[in-house]
């Protein structure tokens, strides 16, 4: 009894923090109608979980289902236009990013990346794109009808990975094509590399050409000052944030933000986004974005997140001492965010190592590839989970463990150059036949195939098909291409 009455305590304390600290008008209004129940004769149709499935409701609880309502109802603000504690909770948000507008997000960041395609890029129009960028922005360019120009970052030859995008190529791609709608970059990658976005910021400018970042991993950059420093400080004209990814709100929300000074009109990406967000926006997911700002911008969040980066530092400092661990690192050529620690140990390929973590040591990772994987030490990480991680890995190099590699003869996070030879849109609408795959070299792809995560495109519309894509596609028996006319 004294354990409960203590850990409730504790609670309330990190309660009473919360509510001094800061302001979470949409947490708020959701706890009033939560105290204010009224009759519902309206959508959603589970009416307060009264209509949901017994096992389910009795898995999440009866509180999350009466909780799941939507904009327009009991005071609590509409989402397009935005009214009320929607509203607000943007506005803070904004405050929070440092941005002029923050739209939130409810179907993740993808939604943001393809609204700005809409506003910015059109049919025949270039857009100067890092080949290592999410799915999301290559859909965009096919709603567009966009023309890419594809900039391959460095290359980090001893880790297969894609390094940072370096300025001087930014700006001999802009020297080199007319018509360029704008620059549109993925920082950090996946891994946590990151690029010289100031540099480049300065570039776009020169070249009067607007300058999008999909910082989707970067979303707790703007509250600690030992991590990189946000795009939307350094001359973006938009800011893409995957709150859900590492800022601690719900599965699939997000964040835009529009900086002062952008080149986009913040009207038309909200009347953008009303063509592509739902009209039964979840109230849950909305108030996680808030509480997710309002956490970090708090004592106990801040708290968190300095405790993270903490935690990140006594990882790399471990697993250097460990003999076969090797740990990426910034170097001279690239910065890095540290909460991101992507590790190789000799003799066991990234897949072998992911499976040995999770099935002998109940650890998940990110992700895993040919050659590492990829941890995040994340805010909610405690300090037991931070030892056992590290205990673990140490065990792995100093046992017995053999690689079982490429059993699916399988390579993982492509590092291709691309060979287009159709516009993306073009590709994607042209008549198309399904082949197997084996007959595919030489073909022209008519779909997308990229897998989650980390999201970054095998092949895509338009691609020409060869042999170096093969490893890549095991799982695949047929692949859809252009057809062909006889």
């Amino acid at each position: 009894m004294l354990k409960v009455k203590t850990k409730t305590r504790k609670f309330r304390r990190i309660a009473d923090d919360l509510r001094s600290d800061v302001k979470a008008p949409l947490v708020e209004a959701l706890e009033k109608f939560y105290k204010n129940p009224m009759m519902q004769f309206h959508i959603p149709g589970h009416t307060a979980g009264r209509a949901s499935y017994r096992p389910f409701k009795k898995l999440i609880g009866s509180r999350a289902l009466l909780l799941d309502t939507t904009d327009e109802f009991d005071n609590l603000g509409t989402l397009h236009p935005a009214t009320g504690p929607i509203k607000e909770a943007q506005e803070l948000a904004a405050q929070a990013f440092g941005a002029k507008r923050t739209f939130f997000l409810l179907g993740g960041s993808t939604i943001g990346n393809l609204t700005l395609a809409m506003c910015m890029s059109k049919k025949g129009k270039k857009v100067i794109v890092n080949r290592n960028c999410h799915r999301s922005i290559l859909t965009g360019m096919i709603i567009s009808g966009a023309e890419p120009v594809w900039i391959l970052p460095e290359k980090l030859n001893e880790w297969s990975l894609w390094g940072e995008i370096e300025p001087a190529e930014i700006e001999k791609a802009l020297k080199e094509n007319d018509d360029v709608a704008m620059v549109w970059l993925t920082n950090p990658t996946y891994e946590g590399v990151v690029s010289n976005i100031k540099a480049i910021s300065d570039i776009c400018k020169k070249y009067d050409v607007p300058l999008i970042v999909d910082e989707a991993h970067g979303c707790l950059w703007n509250f600690n000052k030992n991590l990189p420093e946000s795009s939307l400080h350094l001359g973006a004209d938009a800011v893409v944030h995957s709150l859900h990814k590492t800022g601690g709100s719900m599965s699939q929300s997000s964040m835009l933000h529009i900086p002062e000074g952008s080149k986009f009109d913040p009207d038309e990406i909200e009347r953008t986004l009303q063509l592509l967000q739902t009209t039964s926006p979840s109230m849950l997911l909305m108030a996680s974005l808030d509480a997710a700002r309002a956490n970090l911008e708090s004592k106990h969040g801040r708290k968190q997140l300095n405790r993270a980066i903490q935690y990140a530092k006594f990882v790399r400092k471990r697993l250097h001492k460990i003999e076969g661990v090797h740990v990426l690192e910034a170097g001279e050529n690239f910065n890095q965010d540290i909460t991101k620690i992507f590790i190789k140990v000799d003799g066991l390929s990234g897949k072998r190592l992911e499976s040995i973590l999770e099935i002998d040591f109940d650890i998940e990772v990110e992700s895993a590839s040919d050659i590492g994987v990829l941890l995040l030490i994340n805010i909610g990480n405690t300090k037991q989970e931070i030892q056992y991680l590290v205990d673990a890995i140490e065990k792995i190099a100093h046992s017995n463990y053999s690689d079982i590699y490429y059993i699916e003869k399988r390579k993982h996070m492509p590092m291709l150059t691309p060979k287009i030879v159709m516009n993306p849109r073009e590709a994607y609408y042209s008549d198309k036949e399904t082949i197997e795959k084996e007959k595919a070299v030489g073909r022209i792809s008519a779909e997308v195939i990229a897998e989650c995560p980390p999201g970054i495109s095998i092949l895509l519309p338009g691609e020409l098909i060869t042999q170096e894509h093969m490893p890549y596609l095991n799982s695949y028996k047929y692949l859809e291409v252009i057809k062909k006319y006889v």
